[in-house]
């Protein structure tokens, strides 16, 4: 098996603050953005537009 170099991008999730579900994925470039990622976005389950934040990819 061949090891991956950690680079400067990686993937994450964006975890829903009303539901607790990861709707999204997403890159995020760590010398660029050192803190934690915040963005509106539209829920499925709850059927609205809601706050999601950054959380890592097991």
């Amino acid at each position: 098996m061949a090891s991956k170099k950690k680079g400067a991008v990686e993937i994450i999730g964006l975890q829903c603050t009303d539901c607790k579900r990861i709707n999204y994925t997403t890159t995020k470039n760590r010398k660029n953005l050192q803190g934690k990622l915040e963005l509106m976005k539209y829920c499925p389950s709850t059927r609205k537009h809601t706050l999601h934040k950054e959380v890592k990819i097991r």
